[in-house]
């Protein structure tokens, strides 16, 4: 029988946090004079605002239960600013630039070093008691530094979704090499099946193969890269691996192993195409996996990485973390904000979260609950063993809407993949030089 994550009532916190806020700190300021007074009920209380998304409003943070116990265990009350979805960016911008910041806010990492200049807004948060009890940090950091909170370390992995059972019916394995990887597109297609969805009218989804394996080829290859690229000292067009990566995803569709209208089909059609069995794959990340088998838990599928070369050793990418917790530098109550972060951090009230979300724990001493079959593949087959790299998009400082609609233009045949990373290239020049970064 296929193993569920066990999805436990947020409300089972409630029962637990009055044992564990000991270490949470013992001071806690007057929200209008900034006077010192004593936790637990004591002196007067203080009013911290946390500023999210309204499509965020169910995270495990902001659960009212666990608001209510830190409240009533420090006298601080967390208020929501409930921000619109299609808006959040420019509200947080407008916010920091006019210096109304919230004392703590929910948003993206990566999002937030290109829409919120991370580095000049936010606090470092490297000395905060929690961090020693990370076991991965580079999903929390930038630059160096951990500049964001969150219990897990389930970034969102990106590669190949697969659906196990046509794979088992067509007897593959997974495939470790690139010619593995053509070799079983090309038994899918003659069994009648498209091998590879690929719902490029959304032009997002053209880089997740591009984002994965660019970040999988600088890992192994260049770790510096993505820093000399940001420092003007390389160009994209530098890079010849980028343009090989391109060419492959697009000649899986010369090959005819994709569907035929990749400019049409969007990705709100691929848990049906899964759903109908009609296709075997798609570059994705694990959220689609659990989209589609939450419609129809009999649905089989898994991950695996995407193998650019024939080396067999291909990593699975970690796309940044979302929904992650940061603490801006003009926070008027940033001890405050602080003791929030380490009363959530406390091992008891994370290992509920952990249980209650299916998280994969990113504490040392918070233990990963039983996860679904193929969250579990990702923890052993590639996690534990560090077969991860982070995706481009976790160190770019612009918006890359350019580089998605050049991926289009390719598919269009206007442009090559030498094109496609000169128009990058370009528009990526002229961001980071209106962005005031050196060497542009």
């Amino acid at each position: 029988m296929k193993q569920k994550a066990r999805k436990l009532s947020i409300g089972a916190l409630a029962a637990v946090f009055a044992l564990t806020l000991a270490a949470c700190g013992n001071d806690s300021s007057n929200s209008e004079s900034g006077d010192s007074s004593s936790t637990s009920g004591g002196g007067k209380k203080v009013t911290i605002e946390l500023a999210l998304s309204k499509s965020s409003q169910d995270s495990a943070f902001v659960q009212q239960d666990l608001l209510d116990e830190f409240e009533k265990q420090t006298n601080i009350k967390v208020n929501l600013q409930l921000l619109p979805a299609e808006q959040t960016s420019t509200v947080l911008q407008t916010k920091l630039a006019v210096n109304e910041t919230p004392d703590i806010l929910q948003y993206n990492l990566a999002s937030a070093t290109t829409d919120l200049n991370l580095e000049r807004n936010f606090e470092i948060l490297d000395d905060q008691p929690w961090v020693s009890r990370l076991l991965n940090k580079d999903v929390l950091s930038a630059y160096g530094h951990v500049y964001s909170f969150h219990v897990s370390q389930d970034t969102g992995m990106q590669g190949v979704v697969y659906n196990k059972d046509i794979f088992k019916e067509l007897g593959l394995d997974v495939p470790k090499t690139y010619d593995e990887f053509l070799a079983a597109c090309e038994k899918i297609k003659a069994a009648g099946y498209t091998p590879i969805f690929m719902p490029f009218k959304d032009n997002w989804a053209a880089n997740v193969m591009p984002g994965a394996a660019f970040g999988e080829y600088v890992s192994k290859n260049e770790p510096t890269l993505f820093e000399d690229l940001n420092a003007n000292k390389k160009k994209w067009t530098d890079v010849p691996a980028f343009q090989t990566i391109l060419d492959q995803q697009y000649d899986l569709y010369k090959k005819g192993y994709t569907n035929t209208d990749v400019l049409s089909d969007s990705y709100d059609m691929a848990a049906g195409n899964f759903l109908d069995k009609k296709v075997a794959m798609m570059f994705m990340g694990d959220w689609l996996i659990e989209s589609v088998e939450q419609q129809d838990p009999n649905m089989n599928l898994g991950l695996f990485a995407y193998p650019t070369d024939n080396k067999g050793d291909a990593y699975l990418g970690a796309s940044p973390l979302g929904g992650q917790l940061f603490v801006p530098k003009q926070a008027k109550h940033k001890a405050e904000a602080e003791q929030f972060l380490n009363f959530i951090a406390q091992k008891e009230v994370a290992q509920k979260i952990v249980d209650a979300q299916g998280y994969v724990s990113n504490f040392s001493d918070v233990t990963t609950p039983e996860l679904p079959d193929y969250k579990q593949e990702i923890l052993d087959n590639y996690i534990t063993p560090k077969k991860t790299a982070m995706t481009m998009d976790a160190y770019m400082l612009v918006d890359r809407s350019e580089l998605y609609r050049s991926l289009q233009d390719q598919f269009t045949g206007s442009k090559t993949s030498e094109k496609v990373l000169q128009t990058w290239g370009d528009k990526f020049a002229e961001l980071m030089k209106d962005k005031g970064e050196a060497g542009f």
